[in-house]
Formats: C-alpha cells, structure tokens, sequence
C-alpha cells in the first residue's frame, strides 16, 4: 500500500466518525444555505500574470516537520501581505498534521480565497469544505473513480466551490478533462517515490486545452524554477514547503513573484 492509499483510507475513516456526529444529509443541507458566491479562487487565477497559490503546511509524509513553528494565521496574513493570490491550506491531520480549524481561522480572517488541500473520497468532504469557508477544493484523480470525479465536480458547481483537479500524467489528465475539469493541478511529485521531476509539468502543459487553467504542483522552490513555470505557459503556481521553511516569508515570495 502507498501512502497515498493510507491516505485515502484514512480519510475514509475520518468521514466515517464524522458522519456519526451529523449526517450526509444535515451538512449538505448547511453547505447549500450558504451563499454560491462568484468563484473567487479561479477568478484569482485568470490574470495576464502568474498567480501564485501559497501553502499553509506544518508537515508531510515525504519531509516530516517542516514548521515547528506554526502560527498558521500569522503565515497566512504574510502571504496576504506580500501579495499572494490564494491560499491553500492542509487539514489533513494524521501525515500533514493539519486541521480544520486552521481553514476556518484563515478564511474567515484573510480576504483572499482559500483551497481546502486534502484527500477528497466522500461528497462529504465537499460540503464540509463549504461550510469550513473554502473556495476550492483539491480533487486527486489517482485515488477517484471517473463516477466520483464527475459526481464530486458537479457538487462542487452545484455548492459554488471551484476545483483543482490534480494529475501526474497523461492518462489522468485525459480522465480529468473528460470529465469537465476547469482546473488542472500537474503534481510533479511522484506519490510512490517522493521523487520530483518537473518536466512533468511541461510535458502535459501542451495537452491541455484554452480556458482551462493550468496550476503547476510541487517543485517550485527559486526564482529560477518560477521562471521555468512562467516558460511553459502555465496559469498559476502552488508553493508549499520553500515558503514555510522561509525566515522572511514576504520577502521571499515578493522575490518569487518578481522572477
């Protein structure tokens, strides 16, 4: 079993408990009250120049502790304030040590939209996301069905939320358009081997069609990696783990932003 299995397993096991203290239908009831709004996360990502998405991160499988420091709202104001375009924040709890009071805090305490970057299985999980104040929502092609992965995208239009789908190759990129994703998400890590090949990222770039925006993943640590982002055309770019290991954080992505 891979660890992204663990995952998926283990979020299985999270909505299960969590179902036993309000059910499907309840939460989906509270998350459709709420208002659609206008999908300020791909907004966010439809500029002349490159978005950044900024990462809200205490920890991963691949890297253990990354911040033993975490003042999550105090990182998230910094990327607010250096200029970032959208937030993503983990609150998968067991490998990432994450939660889902960091998305609550932040959302409701910075203006820009946040991505609830976790691993989706259940409609639950969507509709939890409304409610924690998320703008989008990351859906992982490798541990979905092409019946989960069209479901989930139509409750997400149906809730107002947008979607980054993620893909590690061709043939999930093929699934993901297929079934109507707006949003494509290249990981250039490989979840098997931790490995980080960021050719991937250009490889698919040409494959994907205009008006769907590209969001490239993992690997994108210096000013020269965001310029090769940059080269190949791509929308947006998601930095996590260089962000948070950064002293000067606003600083740093200010020189990123400036590649």
């Amino acid at each position: 079993m891979t660890i992204l299995d663990e995952l998926a397993t283990y979020a299985k096991e999270r909505v299960q408990k969590a179902q036993a203290v309000k059910s499907l239908e309840e939460l989906r009831e509270q998350a459709l009250a709420l208002p659609k709004g206008d999908l300020p996360f791909s907004k966010a990502l439809r500029k002349t120049e490159l978005s950044f998405i900024c990462e809200c991160k205490k920890a991963s499988p691949s890297k253990g502790i990354i911040a033993t420091s975490f003042p999550y709202l105090e990182i998230a104001k910094q990327y607010e304030k250096a200029g970032a375009d959208c937030i993503s924040v983990l609150t998968e709890p067991k490998w990432f040590l994450g939660s889902d009071a960091y998305l609550q805090a932040i959302s409701s305490n910075v203006q820009l939209p946040c991505l609830r970057k976790d691993f989706v299985v259940d409609e639950y999980m969507l509709y939890e996301a409304k409610l924690l104040g998320a703008a989008a929502v990351l859906l992982i092609c490798t541990i979905l069905s092409e019946a989960q992965l069209k479901k989930y995208l139509g409750i997400c239009a149906e809730l107002g939320l947008d979607a980054l789908v993620e893909v590690h190759d061709e043939q999930e990129l093929q699934l993901a358009l297929k079934t109507g994703a707006q949003i494509i998400g290249v990981n250039n890590r490989n979840l098997k081997d931790f490995t980080v090949d960021m050719e991937n990222s250009r490889r698919l770039r040409a494959l994907v069609p205009p008006g769907v925006l590209f969001v490239v993943e993992s690997g994108v640590s210096t000013v020269e990696d965001v310029r090769r982002v940059k080269a190949i055309g791509a929308d947006a770019v998601l930095i996590g783990e260089a962000l948070m290991r950064a002293s000067d954080k606003i600083s740093f992505l200010r020189e990123l932003k400036n590649a």
